[in-house]
């Protein structure tokens, strides 16, 4: 069982080449095997994505220009998998491909859309087959194709389906799986265990992230707000889904959190976390 890191996590500590290679250094020294590569980040980007994502309490830094094949091969680490958007991929696949091939991985993730209504319904079915159709050419080239879901999948199209019920039904196992984020159900108010139990085997990746709260000493008022935390330091039963994640029979956990690290350091709170992971996995 592999792990990784998701590269949004690095963008404040990969900002010239001698501050990469040290946080790739210090990734490898922690446990982990690998990383998880955003397209938008091993690419200068334009500003408009830069800021969606920081909108998004995930800022990409400026890593773009670095050589990211040279990096990676240095520290020891493999690429687990490639994050890339569903409007890229479609636009130019071929470029896509060339970027999975030369990183060494078979596995393409779609990220998620931007500026897309999940409560419509014929939109959802839409994209379903639109990821069929993406899903189906990358397959004919010996890669595969992932969906990433956030909490807006949760989001009702009509009483009693939701936007993640449509993606399982009309996507086709044989060209589109799932790389599951337990923490935005969970933050959605959904029940993440039975949807890892529902997804079964076409669950291929974790993201794994706790949550809970980071503050100590007295609180103006009984209500906190939650968000990411270091593995074993939030409310998640992330134990009990582990035993789901392995039976079934996934090919990596991914550790990304957001923005709120233990002193505000990225490595220091995923080096954290990989003391949860080395006990596990």
């Amino acid at each position: 069982m592999k792990t990784a890191v998701q590269q949004i996590m690095l963008g404040t500590v990969t900002g010239n080449e001698s501050q990469a290679r040290k946080t790739l250094q210090r990734i490898k020294a922690a446990g982990f095997d690998g990383l998880e590569l955003n397209r938008f980040m091993i690419h200068p980007t334009s500003l408009l994505v830069r800021m969606l994502t920081k909108a998004a309490g995930m800022p990409t830094g400026k890593g773009g220009k670095l050589n990211w094949a040279k990096l990676i091969k240095e520290s020891g680490l493999s690429v687990i998998s490639l994050h890339t958007d569903l409007g890229s991929l479609e636009r130019e696949p071929e470029k896509v491909m060339e970027d999975a091939k030369t990183f060494g991985t078979d596995t393409v993730v779609i990220t998620g859309m931007y500026r897309f209504d999940y409560s419509d319904e014929s939109n959802v079915r839409e994209l379903a087959a639109r990821l069929n159709r993406a899903g189906a050419a990358l397959k004919q080239t010996g890669l595969s194709l992932l969906y990433h879901n956030h909490n807006v999948e949760l989001l009702q199209v009509k009483p009693g389906l939701q936007a993640y019920d449509i993606l399982l039904s009309d996507t086709d196992p044989e060209f589109v799986n799932f790389e599951f984020d337990s923490y935005w159900f969970t933050d959605g108010g959904a029940d993440a265990k039975a949807w890892m139990h529902r997804l079964g085997n076409r669950m291929k990746l974790w993201h794994i992230t706790d949550r809970g709260f980071r503050l100590s000493g007295p609180v103006l008022t009984p209500i906190l707000k939650a968000d990411s935390m270091e593995l074993g330091t939030g409310n998640m039963d992330l134990d009990g889904m582990k035993e789901i994640a392995l039976a079934n029979g996934i090919q990596a956990v991914v550790l990304e959190s957001h923005k709120n690290w233990v002193d505000k350091d990225p490595v220091k709170s995923l080096e954290l976390s990989a003391q949860w992971l080395n006990g596990r996995f």
